[in-house]
């Protein structure tokens, strides 16, 4: 993990044939979507891969077909578009069945965001993923970023705003990779723990130490 000493914003500079991409993660009630959109008014691209994710499974005819092979009919409507809610609940205690969904979805995400990439001017992209860790897909950042908080502040974040119960958040997390692995595995950490002018500040001061 580096250590972040700037007192100033570095001026940007000048654009690079093939921008360096920094991995964007966090756990749930983390604040990372928070961070992200601190990272756009600092003017750099950020490619959201979870919301993308949802589009291209319902606009890739090739995926749907490979969807509904693995999971069933119903894992979509009757209008054709995706059910979220019950793929969500194939997959949450299977983890066999997870990983396959993953290993179909996730190249054409990565197709999507080389494309994306391509038409981007700015020295940094920042490529937001809940899995940049478990998918490994920090081997291909430049740099990676976690955004991180205590336990008991993400999970209140999540009751306040999804109406989630304890229990329900604590299942969800459970689930996902320990903070402590991540943060072995982050080049840069934002504890987000306080309130969002720390946040924007810290934001602000990892995005342009980057070199």
């Amino acid at each position: 993990m580096e250590e972040l000493h700037s007192e100033t914003q570095k001026a940007e500079p000048e654009p690079l044939s093939s921008p360096k991409i920094i991995g964007l993660t966090g756990g749930i009630g983390s604040g990372k979507t928070t961070v992200a959109k601190f990272i756009e008014e600092f003017g750099f691209p950020v490619y959201y891969s979870d919301e993308r994710a949802k589009d291209i499974v319902n606009e890739n005819e090739d995926l749907k077909v490979r969807i509904k092979g693995l999971l069933g009919e119903e894992a979509y409507d009757e209008n054709g578009t995706y059910n979220r809610k019950f793929v969500a609940g194939k997959v949450f205690n299977n983890k066999n069945l997870l990983e396959q969904l993953n290993h179909i979805i996730h190249p054409a995400v990565r197709h999507d965001f080389e494309n994306w990439v391509k038409k981007q001017t700015k020295y940094l992209v920042f490529k937001e993923t809940a899995l940049l860790f478990e998918l490994k897909l920090n081997k291909d950042c430049y740099k990676s970023i976690l955004v991180t908080a205590e336990d008991n502040i993400r999970m209140k974040r999540v009751m306040d705003r999804d109406g989630k119960t304890y229990r329900e958040v604590q299942a969800i997390m459970e689930k996902q990779m320990p903070e402590k692995d991540k943060i072995k595995l982050a080049d840069c950490i934002i504890y987000n723990n306080t309130n969002l002018e720390d946040l924007k500040e810290i934001t602000e001061k990892i995005v342009f130490d980057i070199e």
